[in-house]
């Protein structure tokens, strides 16, 4: 997959830096179109909420990607960490990117990074066990004791009956010879 190495919230991020760097009269909160819906209420879509949906969209991309192992998607995620910074710190230092547009980018940009990274440790875990069931690493909780059926019962020597008391008395053995 081309794909794979490149972080695709990157192209969220770039519109916005375009529009809002090169386009500064075009802002983020003017409807786009209006959508009429069937309860009758006209939905006023702006291009912030446009480029949000696209993040979004991106972002399941993202953690599509995630589920691949390899050293290929380490380098993915370690890209999705640096964008995540970047984001961050032009978020807090940059005049044109302090709106509520940008900040739901950043937060977009901390779950593919983070959740990416989570993903990924998961998955080794899992690849870990899988590989060498036998032996036991920090991270794996030793397994529950297997069932064990209970030893048998020794078996016992069933005494003869015991005869039934009557009234009347045993009769006298002969003398031994």
């Amino acid at each position: 997959m081309a794909l794979i190495g490149f972080p695709l919230l990157l192209i969220p991020f770039a519109i916005y830096n375009i529009v809002a760097f090169l386009m500064p009269g075009v802002g983020f909160t003017a409807p786009v179109t209006q959508v009429q819906l069937s309860s009758g209420a006209a939905w006023d879509v702006t291009f912030g909420d446009l480029l949000i949906a696209l993040a979004i969209l991106l972002l399941l991309l993202e953690l599509i990607k995630a589920a691949r192992m390899g050293r290929r998607s380490i380098v993915d995620h370690g890209l999705a960490l640096l964008l995540f910074i970047g984001i961050t710190a032009e978020f807090v230092l940059v005049r044109q990117a302090a709106t509520s547009t940008f900040f739901l980018l950043a937060v977009i940009s901390f779950v593919d990074a983070f959740g990416g990274f989570a993903f990924a440790l998961r998955q080794k875990q899992r690849a870990m066990v899988i590989e060498a069931p036998g032996t036991l690493t920090q991270d794996v909780a030793e397994p529950a004791p297997r069932y064990a059926p209970p030893a048998p019962m020794p078996v016992q020597q069933v005494a003869e009956p015991a005869q039934p008391e009557t009234s009347e008395p045993a009769p006298p053995r002969p003398p031994a010879p």
